[in-house]
């Protein structure tokens, strides 16, 4: 997502474009028209074009609703920062309390054998023999879920406290002084479900008003075109009416700005090598977590190989660390085993994992829908990287950003309050909170709980609209759609089997039907 705003990549841009302004091509005599055109021969205007396009995309991502200045809590961010240190320090205490139950090294250099042998089965490390019985995940969404209903808002009084009783705070978010968007603003945002069009994931065999046979067959041809303009928004338009499965991987990777470079290739190979030489107790987490949910999943299991390369590379990325710089805590550091530093014991210490990201329990299902879109384990990872930067890890982070997750929940819990009463009050009713039906599909924007194909055309409006909100607006979908079945339960365990299964839920008419104009 933001290879664009790396310093080598500007420069080289720069002196691109300093060479186009310098050549013959450039009249002085008429020096705007002959630039302009020279710069569309070169192709430097559709680059210059997408790099002012992924920078605003970049300060638009990172500025928060205000909230009114005569309202009591004005430093809400600030208030959650210091609760996501508080939270960080948890995860990092959890970490440290399991390494030594294990009686093993967070970090330590691998020996020659064990290099060797990661080498040489690189490509189906799923061969490789882990125990891993003594495993398990640092953090479940449940477990987060727990410390997001516990979140206090303090007063002018007692602003020292974090966390107040569930009971103190009635185990709802509407408390919480956000902002979220009405059905009404929802319908504006997505204007183009709220109409109606022609959606790929509607009807893709539809007949048109043009030339071709199908509308498939109409916007494989569109987004051919769309594709060879290379033009990123350009291509987040034409996402919004669903992207045919053959075009989607070149889609994406415009939108997110993550084609694949040179650069990408020795980049990658870099944390190969970081993979080979450094055995982190994170690894054996991510391993486990992908034992435990893609390996098992009939849609995933094909891709635990790759999944292993993908995600064990993405530990190492220090990258992620430095471009996620709003996250407020620090990163876990950690002795080095069997590494010698000098005296004051400098170069001894790491950093784990060092793209400081420390997976939960399903962390590894944000990748495997790219599974489904490349070939090459290089294109997928940089995609997933750049949609991971710029969505996921708002999943998963407390933060008052209008897309992070206690965003959605308070759009999911006033969206259903509003629209479906009946049903909101005899889930209270039940001592039942209704944000624990959907968590675990927000954290994780479905991924695992939605057929591919269908989620696939979720995160294309994801992209689209370069919005979360869409992921609330579903859940609230899915929960009014099997409405009649969950008036007839009367407990949490059966209501959740009533949605544990959503393998013939089809997104996009859900979605048009909510948010179609009345």
């Amino acid at each position: 997502m933001l290879e664009a705003f790396k310093i080598l990549d500007v420069i080289i841009l720069i002196c691109q474009t300093v060479k186009v302004v310098s050549s013959t091509a450039v009249k002085k005599d008429d020096f705007k028209n002959s630039l302009v055109t020279a710069l569309k021969n070169t192709g430097l205007e559709t680059e210059l074009k997408n790099s002012v396009y992924h920078w605003m995309r970049l300060n638009n991502n990172n500025n928060y609703h205000k909230i009114k200045e005569d309202e009591k809590y004005t430093d809400w961010k600030t208030h959650l920062d210091k609760i996501q240190v508080h939270w960080e320090k948890r995860i990092h205490k959890s970490i440290h309390s399991m390494g030594n139950d294990l009686k093993v090294s967070l970090a330590k250099v691998r020996t020659n054998t064990e290099r060797e042998e990661f080498l040489e089965k690189w490509n189906e490390l799923s061969t490789l023999d882990f125990d891993l019985s003594n495993y398990k995940p640092v953090y479940a969404p449940k477990d987060f879920l727990e410390v997001l209903l516990t979140i206090y808002v303090p007063n002018e009084e007692k602003d020292e406290l974090l966390f107040a009783s569930s009971e103190a705070v009635g185990r709802q978010f509407t408390h919480i002084p956000l902002r979220v968007k009405t059905l009404s603003q929802l319908r504006t945002l997505y204007v183009e479900l709220s109409r109606g069009e022609a959606h790929l994931g509607v009807n893709p065999y539809m007949t048109t008003n043009t030339n071709f046979p199908t509308l498939e067959a109409e916007r494989t041809v569109q987004g051919e075109k769309v594709i060879a303009e290379n033009h990123a928004p350009l291509a987040q338009e034409f996402l919004k009416r669903g992207s045919p499965r053959c075009l989607r991987s070149k889609l994406w990777a415009q939108v997110l700005g993550s084609e694949l470079k040179p650069a990408h290739r020795v980049h990658f190979e870099t944390l190969k090598k970081l993979v080979l030489q450094y055995d982190l107790m994170v690894d054996k987490i991510i391993i486990k977590d992908i034992q435990l949910t893609a390996s098992n999943d009939d849609q995933y299991f094909v891709f635990e190989d790759v999944l292993y390369q993908v995600l064990l590379c993405f530990s190492r990325d220090s990258e992620i660390l430095f471009l996620l710089k709003d996250k407020p805590g620090a990163p876990l550091k950690v002795q080095l085993k069997n590494k010698i530093g000098n005296d004051e014991g400098i170069g001894n210490t790491v950093l784990f994992p060092p793209s400081g990201v420390i997976p939960f329990h399903g962390f590894s299902m944000y990748s495997t829908p790219f599974c489904y879109l490349y070939d090459d384990p290089i294109a997928l990872y940089y995609t997933f990287r750049a949609f991971y930067l710029r969505y996921f890890y708002r999943l998963h982070s407390l933060n008052g950003h209008p897309q992070g997750i206690i965003s959605l929940c308070l759009l999911f819990e006033r969206l259903l309050q509003t629209h479906e009463p009946q049903l909101w009050c005899h889930i209270k009713n039940c001592g039942i909170q209704p944000i624990r039906l959907v968590f675990k599909w927000l954290m994780r924007a479905f991924s695992g709980h939605l057929p591919p194909e269908q989620l696939l055309f979720l995160w294309d409006q994801i992209l689209a609209y370069d919005s979360l909100e869409i992921i609330a607006v579903l859940a609230v979908c899915i929960i009014t759609f099997r409405k009649d079945v969950l008036m007839q339960v009367d407990t949490l365990v059966n209501m959740e089997n009533v949605l544990s299964d959503l393998s013939t839920i089809m997104v996009m008419p859900l979605l048009q039907m909510a948010l179609l104009n009345d």
